[in-house]
């Protein structure tokens, strides 16, 4: 198939849904070849941090000399981001490559022709299933069959692999003997699918833990930390707590973060490039778990660790997209994420005016966010995403008028970014946010709008 015809041949099935469980990814992958148990893998589990730390972890491991894969999603401004390459140069650094869309560092996303070759494989087997009388996969769980695929092909010597919702029954969650098992921030959030309360989202996010590993946990709410703690030592394997409150001396600028860690007996000084203060957090549970795995006898040292948490990026999280006005988006959708988001912007935009484009996800607890965060703004624009799942604006612009004298529902992106900009004057900070769905689109309008300005 060309690459336009396996992009609609994955839109039509994402009609399929998403149904948790492990029995269809099982059987898909046992009928190719079981390509995961060929694999190193770090699993990554949690509400909010998930993509960030993924990020922060394969860049050590790819300063420290290893090829390095990672499998993510949403993917944002490219299908193709869900999986890339982070390569390690002859000398065994990260390659400083120079490109800004790569954080410097010389990462390679999948090719359109490894995306049709993989698809390829993975629908056949598909195709069988369901000649058998299973039921077909759905799109998440073909997704993560062409990861481990094409990972395996690749030659990787680790995955760092981000669950998608949960983790007990998530499909990420057939690998059987990961080299260790990553925990960020958990909150609410999917509740209808992981449970009311935060103790019974802490019990799935624990199901990625595997026995004859090791466990990293960000600092968590007491209730969820005893989930992790009890299924740890139902394992018998050791769980390591990433403490941010042991971080000295923060400094934060409008390019990057400084901050300093323990290491023994002495502090070392980080540097970050990926914004927010929760980021020292993200940052954290990354270092702990890098300096774990070098106590295990992986070849990461100081030096790795330190090089690839500065190289690190993460687009589409508290990310500059342009200046004059300054431009920014995050993909918070969360009542955690928007705490975080509002810390941030205390941090940065203090006595600044504040204008936001806001598109969210009706299964989403807008409201909260929207408590959190819009009596911050002097202008909210309210959109409504190209998604099936979308809230509609007008609808999100209501609520928001209960916070902010001044609401527009503009109702899609390029109206939006019309709007926020001409109400933007110098000095003024345009952050968008809400669903990651729709920022690749307000880039593109940015983008659109900038070149119509040189041309005129």
């Amino acid at each position: 198939m060309t690459y336009d015809e396996a992009m609609k041949y994955i839109k039509e099935k994402e009609a399929l849904g998403s149904k948790p469980g492990l029995g269809t990814i099982t059987e898909l992958l046992n009928r190719l070849g079981n390509p995961q148990d060929g694999l190193d893998i770090i699993h990554v589990a949690g509400t909010n941090g998930k993509g960030s730390t993924v990020s922060f972890l394969a860049a050590i491991l790819a300063a420290a000399g290893y090829k390095t894969g990672i499998y993510v999603s949403p993917s944002v401004f490219s299908y193709r981001e869900k999986l890339q390459i982070i390569m390690p140069d002859k000398a065994g650094n990260a390659s400083y490559n120079g490109g800004e869309a790569y954080g410097g560092l010389n990462i390679e996303y999948i090719s359109e022709d490894d995306v049709c070759g993989t698809l390829d494989i993975v629908k056949s087997a598909c195709g069988g299933m369901v000649n058998e009388g299973y039921a077909h996969p759905t799109v998440f769980e073909m997704e993560t069959a062409m990861a481990f695929l094409y990972m395996k092909s690749k030659r990787v010597d680790f995955l760092v692999l981000e669950t998608g919702m949960g983790g007990r029954l998530d499909a990420t969650n057939v690998v059987r003997h990961p080299v260790c098992c990553v925990l960020t921030s958990v909150s609410l959030d999917h509740m209808q699918y992981l449970g009311d309360t935060l103790e019974k989202i802490a019990f799935e996010k624990a199901g990625i833990m595997k026995e004859g590993s090791f466990a990293v946990t960000a600092m968590q709410e007491p209730e969820v930390l005893s989930v992790f703690k009890k299924k740890a030592k139902e394992l018998k394997i050791p769980l390591v707590i990433a403490d941010p409150s042991e971080a000295r001396n923060m400094e934060y600028h409008d390019s990057h973060t400084e901050f300093d860690y323990p290491d023994g007996s002495n502090l070392t000084q980080y540097r970050i490039r990926m914004l927010g203060e929760y980021q020292v957090q993200n940052a954290v549970t990354a270092i702990t778990a890098a300096r774990t795995m070098g106590k295990m006898g992986y070849v990461i040292n100081g030096e790795a660790i330190k090089t690839g948490l500065e190289l690190a990026v993460w687009r589409g999280r508290f990310e500059k997209i342009s200046s004059n006005p300054d431009i920014y988006i995050d993909g918070a959708h969360n009542e955690e994420a928007a705490r975080r988001i509002r810390q941030s912007i205390e941090i940065y935009f203090t006595n600044r005016r504040l204008i936001f484009i806001i598109g969210v996800l009706a299964d989403k607890d807008y409201k909260a966010m929207l408590r959190i965060l819009a009596p911050l703004a002097d202008t909210i624009i309210a959109l409504t995403p190209e998604n099936n799942r979308a809230l509609a604006s007008d609808k999100l612009a209501a609520c928001a008028g209960q916070y902010c004298s001044r609401v527009y529902d503009e109702k899609d992106v390029k109206h939006a970014v019309d709007r926020a900009l001409s109400e933007a004057a110098e000095g003024d900070v345009i952050l968008a946010f809400g669903s990651l769905s729709y920022l690749g689109s307000i880039r593109s309008a940015v983008e659109a709008r900038k070149g119509e300005r040189s041309n005129g």
